[in-house]
């Protein structure tokens, strides 16, 4: 099996390889985490001189009481449970990590409310924690219906995109919201999306500007990228040519590198490599079936990318770890 998923990660770099001027290098991906019976929706973030990776734990991907674990490493191995995030009769989801401008740690949330496998309610909550292992009760945010699913801080701001449905089900489409504390929010303006646009990072780049990965369900389903300057109300928008699902992006001195659920043949996580007006798959790790939702960490000179898939018996969380043949800022090895 391992001789399997290294021919293929070579073939894709080999084809994507033209167009890539660092390449990537797949060092080892390990699995991290499996207790619970569906583990998903990873984030990572270095914090501390420690790693910190979240994601959901429940029974199965849709439904039921999930929780929300939080695990550290200080190198990336030996990783112990630090928190258990929980909240009676509600599914918490989609879990993100951040770090904020006073230092804290804010995880962001979703809560879903069922009954059955029938969606009730949904609302954003935001938990903080100083230590990262003793954290406050997650407490709503925005308003029912919203799903705020990444946080960005810029100049002591944090940025998101919330999606959501109304209460006749009519998709509210995605908005740009902002915050000084992760608690009180206010909307800064829709961001000429269609109605099925919802799944967004966001990241600055060192001149203001406000690039976006976004995931679309509608139409052709391409995800699409985005850009916009200071104050971030008018966005021009580049379809990216590939189905998205969980998508992530970092800039890093060897380019801007995106992780992504793949869909060209059967359901994988990929990485690629993005400007502002492409994205390319450059590598698919080893993956399959219920799978994505990456974070990602430049830390020591490589990239770190965490993401779940059942490939393996269950459904687990993993961590991958690149380096790239190139110097810093794109200049290739000699």
């Amino acid at each position: 099996m391992r001789k399997f998923w290294m021919l293929l990660l070579a073939g894709w770099a080999v084809a994507a390889g033209a167009a890539v001027a660092d390449e990537p290098v797949l060092e080892g991906v390990e699995r991290i985490w499996d207790a619970a019976p569906h583990n998903a929706f990873t984030d990572l973030v270095r914090w501390d001189d420690k790693f910190y990776c979240t994601f959901r734990a429940s029974e199965a991907h849709v439904g039921g009481n999930g929780k929300i674990r939080i695990i550290v490493s200080s190198k990336g191995k030996n990783w112990k449970s630090a928190a258990l995030l929980e909240e009676e009769g509600v599914d918490l989801r989609d879990p993100k990590l951040s770090v904020m401008p006073d230092g804290r740690l804010m995880a962001l949330m979703g809560g879903s409310i069922y009954e059955g496998k029938e969606l009730k309610g949904k609302q954003p909550r935001v938990a903080f924690s100083e230590d990262g292992e003793t954290w406050t009760a997650p407490q709503r945010i925005l308003g029912e219906g919203d799903w705020l699913w990444r946080v960005t801080w810029h100049d002591g701001t944090a940025y998101g995109v919330s999606y959501g449905r109304a209460a006749d089900n009519e998709s509210r489409g995605a908005k740009l919201v902002k915050s000084a504390d992760g608690v009180t929010w206010e909307t800064i303006s829709g961001m000429g999306t269609d109605a099925e646009c919802n799944e967004a990072t966001l990241r600055f780049a060192e001149d203001g500007t406000c690039y976006a990965l976004i995931r679309r369900d509608g139409g052709d389903k391409q995800g699409w990228i985005g850009q916009a300057a200071a104050p971030y109300t008018e966005w021009q928008w580049t379809p990216c040519g590939h189905r998205l699902g969980g998508p992530e992006f970092i800039m890093t001195p060897h380019g801007w590198w995106a992780g992504s659920r793949d869909y060209e043949s059967s359901a994988t996580t990929v990485l690629a490599a993005l400007t502002p007006t492409t994205y390319e798959p450059v590598l698919v790790l080893p993956s399959g079936g219920d799978t994505s939702y990456p974070g990602m960490v430049w830390f020591d000179d490589e990239l770190w990318m965490s993401y779940y898939s059942s490939h393996e018996e269950k459904t687990a969380i993993y961590l991958a770890r690149f380096s790239f043949t190139g110097d810093a800022n794109g200049a290739p090895s000699e």
